[in-house]
């Protein structure tokens, strides 16, 4: 299947040499048309480099990957994190073109000043600076012309490329057609900056305010509706640096220590807050899209991609932050199938031996020495060997930690997110336990008791009055029971079919010992012609179900 579509552009081919030139043994089995086996993928490295020549599709793909642990090992996850294609930026006259066609007429009418010459450049869009006819300096986030038609290439390849893992044993474990179409949706979320505008804007409402940190000192950028387009951002111009180049030194010549801190804490409760509370979170806090600007707040860029959480999963995952802080082995895995759509297929106690295993190398350690980031993606990875399929958003969720842990380390080498997290968590079951209003809370309960004591006395009086009566019936439902009832029937059905083939063969064998007499004879083959075609009709039937071992 794959072999015909190989030869069908000049961009497969491309795809096709890059394979080749770095040497995957078992894509290359692919792309000739071989038999679909089990998934072998190259060395790391060797992935990140094939990742990095097919270009901005794939390094997108990788840079998802890298948020999965519950498919990849912890060495994957490592070389794609850092995952960056090295693309030169989009000459000038295609970028015109494209602001032309975007804004309509004359773009520059739009503006004061516009530098042709970009801030930075990316492997989707590149930036300029600009300033509006109000005097207002703007960002102008400009996507790559041609970028979308190379993508739509590319994501029919990614398909055919699912399509085929699935056909093998690991793809019964794993949904990767599922994991191409959340690919497919992420990639077409990021070309449509419409879309992004509107989840930093609500990025930007949810921050807005806080009972965890200071509102004031962060800032993300406000999006200019009137000029944002699917194909350009325009947003408020944010004067700063990099958080990590940022030079932190007092009049005295010594590193300010304490902002680096405070900065770290800040930064810290203001994640906490978009997964704990909001559902909602900015999923790609590497150190490039965290500034610290000349006035002293800090701000975040970039919110193409983000993370969602639904409230039960929010509920587990804060329980199971609190269970890895704690190395509480058996929670932990409690937890870890409470989110697995598929937990009733796994061996508790054996992911709990894991866990165990796991968590028992920090037993001797300060909370300050132990990496949340790695412990976190080390318990994904010991769900991903136990076959626990877990929500995509947890591994995305990882990453953002991961993320945020090193560049809080950075800033403050004394760092430690257990410490850091103890308090937020505590503050937050005990508002889930009274709620933001407990006045409004204690009535609304004081009510609910009323109710209950006004209706227990006659719903006792039915409970007795039908026991009395012999009218009391009991609707119980076991989960499986009608699986195992048509398992059941079944193997009753196949053993009365063998006992019925058998006595027919034995019926058989007691007419033909018998003297031959022409009447009966054709009785007994007969017997031997229906036994033999139910056998054989038994052992299909039982051959094609797979149920043989």
């Amino acid at each position: 299947m794959f072999s015909s579509i190989a030869k069908a552009s000049v961009r497969q081919k491309e795809i096709f040499e890059v394979v080749l030139r770095n040497g995957w043994d078992y894509m290359w089995s692919l792309l000739t048309g071989g038999k679909p086996d089990e998934p072998k993928l190259p060395t790391p490295a060797v992935l990140r480099n094939i990742l990095i020549e097919l270009g901005p599709v794939y390094v997108k793909l990788g840079q998802l990957l890298s948020t999965r642990p519950d498919l990849l090992p912890q060495a994957y996850i490592e070389e794609l994190t850092a995952l960056q294609a090295d693309v030169p930026p989009v000459a000038w006259v295609q970028v015109e073109a494209l602001l032309q066609e975007q804004m309509g007429g004359l773009f520059r009418d739009k503006f004061r000043t516009f530098d042709s010459r970009p801030v930075a450049a990316g492997s989707i869009a590149q930036t300029h600076r600009a300033t509006l006819p109000n005097g207002r300096e703007v960002a102008v986030k400009v996507q790559r012309p041609g970028i979308d038609e190379i993508v739509n290439q590319d994501i029919a390849l990614i398909k055919s490329l699912a399509e085929l893992a699935d056909l093998t044993d690991l793809g019964e474990t794993y949904n990767f057609r599922g994991l191409a179409a959340e690919f497919i949706t992420s990639l077409n979320d990021e070309l449509d900056f419409s879309q992004e505008a509107s989840y930093t804007d609500r990025l930007r409402r949810n921050l807005a305010k806080s009972r965890w940190f200071d509102a004031k000192e962060l800032v993300i950028p406000e999006i200019v509706w009137e000029l944002t387009t699917q194909k350009v951002l325009v947003m408020e111009w944010l004067d700063g640096k990099p958080i990590l180049t940022w030079d932190f030194q007092l009049p005295n010549g010594n590193e300010d220590q304490a902002t680096k801190k405070a900065i770290a804490t800040l930064l810290t409760r203001v994640f906490f807050q978009q997964i704990c509370l909001d559902g909602f979170f900015h999923a790609d806090p590497h150190p490039g899209n965290l500034f610290y600007l000349t006035d002293g707040r800090v701000a975040l860029l970039d919110c193409g991609m983000i993370g969602r959480l639904d409230p039960v999963t929010q509920k587990v995952l804060i329980e199971l932050l609190l269970a890895m802080v704690n190395l509480d082995a058996q929670r932990c895995a409690q937890l870890t199938l409470e989110l697995s759509p598929s937990a009733i297929s796994i061996n508790l106690a054996r992911l709990e031996t894991d866990y165990d295993r796991l968590l028992r190398k920090y037993y001797n350690l300060n909370l300050s020495e132990i990496s949340f980031g790695e412990l976190f993606y080390e318990v994904l990875e010991a769900a991903r060997s136990n076959q626990v399929r877990l929500p995509a958003n947890l591994g995305l969720c990882a990453k953002t930690l991961a993320n945020l842990e090193g560049v809080a380390r950075t800033l403050d080498p004394e760092y430690n997110i257990s410490e850091q997290i103890k308090p937020l968590m505590t503050d937050l079951f005990s508002r889930q336990l009274i709620g933001e209003a407990p006045i409004p809370a204690l009535l609304r309960t004081a009510l609910d008791l009323k109710s209950l004591s006004l209706q227990s006395p006659r719903q006792v009086e039915m409970l007795l009055d039908r026991i009395t009566s012999e009218r009391l019936r009991w609707n119980l439902r076991i989960q499986e029971l009608d699986d195992l009832r048509r398992s059941i029937d079944d193997s009753a059905n196949r053993l009365s079919f063998s006992i019925l083939v058998g006595s027919l063969i034995m019926g058989a064998a007691i007419i033909s010992s018998q003297e031959p007499i022409a009447q009966v004879y054709w009785v007994s083959e007969a017997l031997f012609a229906t036994a033999s075609l139910l056998g054989l009709w038994l052992i299909i039937s039982i051959l094609r179900s797979g149920k043989l071992r």
